[in-house]
Parts: C-alpha cells; structure tokens; sequence
C-alpha cells in the first residue's frame, strides 16, 4: 500500500501511541489522521481529526470524511494502574475489542495492535493470558489484515512514568550482556522503534488479504526503516 490513504489511532497518548501520531502526521502517505482519545489532544494539525468520547466510542461520523483503511490501537494498561485483574482485563481486553469493532464498523480494513512479548493462553502472568485472549479474539474479526506486535520491555517517556517499568529497565540494564539468543528478546525496546514499526506494517499491507493474521515479535521491531514518512532533521 503505496498510495495515500487515511488512518484511525486509539491510544495516541500513551507511551507508544503518542510516538505513532507523529508519525502519522509527518507521513506523505496519511492525508487524514483520526484520533479517538477520552480527551482533547494539544495538537494542532489540518490532518487531525479529534474524536473525544470518555469511553472511546464513535457516536457520530460525517458521511463526506474520508474511511480510514488503517486502524492502530495502541491501549493498555497494568493492574497496579487499572486497580486489579478485573480493571486489567476491562482495558486490554474489552476496550480493545470494542474499540476494534468500531473501527471495523468504520471501515478500517487493515487492524495493527500493540500487544506484547509472551502473550499465551498457558502464561502464569494474567497480564499476558489477556493479552492473548485479546488476540484471539481480534483474529476472529475478519479484518483484511490484523498485525499484533509484541515488543519487549519499551524505554522512552510517559507523561505518568510507570514505576514498575523503571525498575525493569534498571535490572535489564544490568542484565544487558546476558540477554543474547533467545534472550535478546527482552532487551528494551524504544517506543519510537515500535511505532515506526506498526506504521510500517500498516503500509505493507496487502490491499487484498484473506484475514492474514501476522504477529511481529520484538527483535523484528528493532530499528525500521522510515517508509512514507519525513524524517526528523
């Protein structure tokens, strides 16, 4: 997908979200931008499209806007910040289903979501069993194209830093050199590396898919290539 399109993004404030935005914005090929977000953005562009609802809901919708192909949901939470498992599975389950159903109701064909290394059924982490029943029930949506990226522990800037996070970051600082084969996977990732990638990803999709379903692990993420997009000098 070569050719200038228009895109959907829930989530531009987090960590990763907010990276992709830019991205979004500076790209050649993104005439259209469309957030939806629980609040007002400070961002001012003529390609942005503000959609402000408190549950993220698409309640209106001009019938000469442009139907974005393109849909990236960058949602997620932990249980220390939702308050417990039922808080956890209510944004990274739920929400995203609901948020992922709007989009395709929209007409986004192609779906990419940010999800995360070790997502399984058979984890021990409930953070990660949510993450895949978030997946799978994704696959079974029918989108054209659904890419999940799982990235590793993610460096970068929140505007609410995530203590568990830098504590994280510090043990695997640490255990840097150690973290080779297999264990590269859990090396950090920076959240600008993983939105490039998921645009990338967006752009690389197949304008006529049989609901291909394609997962892009951590390694994978690591230092895309610019696609469609203006550098920043």
């Amino acid at each position: 997908m070569q050719r200038q399109t228009s895109a959907i993004i829930a989530g531009a404030t987090g960590l990763v979200g907010n990276e992709l935005l830019h991205i979004l914005l500076g790209s050649d090929l993104i005439n259209r931008v469309y957030a939806l977000t629980r609040s007002a953005l400070p961002y001012r562009s003529k390609h942005l499209v503000q959609i402000v609802h408190p549950e993220l809901r698409i309640t209106e919708w001009e019938e000469t806007d442009p139907v974005p192909e393109l849909g990236f949901i960058c949602l997620g939470t932990t249980k220390k910040k939702a308050g417990g498992k039922a808080g956890l599975k209510a944004v990274d389950v739920e929400l995203v289903k609901s948020v992922a159903r709007s989009m395709q109701q929209l007409g986004v064909k192609h779906l990419i979501v940010i999800s995360s290394l070790g997502a399984s059924p058979y984890s021990p982490s409930f953070y990660l069993r949510c993450k895949a029943e978030m997946e799978q029930a994704l696959s079974e949506f029918g989108f054209s194209h659904c890419v999940f990226v799982r990235p590793g522990p993610l460096t970068g800037e929140r505007e609410q830093p995530r203590q568990d996070e830098i504590l994280t970051q510090k043990v695997l600082e640490v255990l840097q050199p150690l973290l080779i084969g297999p264990l590269s996977q859990l090396s950090p990732i920076p959240a600008e590396d993983v939105a490039r990638a998921m645009f990338n990803a967006g752009l690389q999709a197949p304008d006529t898919a049989p609901s291909a379903i394609q997962i892009i692990k951590s390694n994978a993420l690591r230092h895309p290539p610019f696609h469609g997009e203006q550098p920043q000098a």
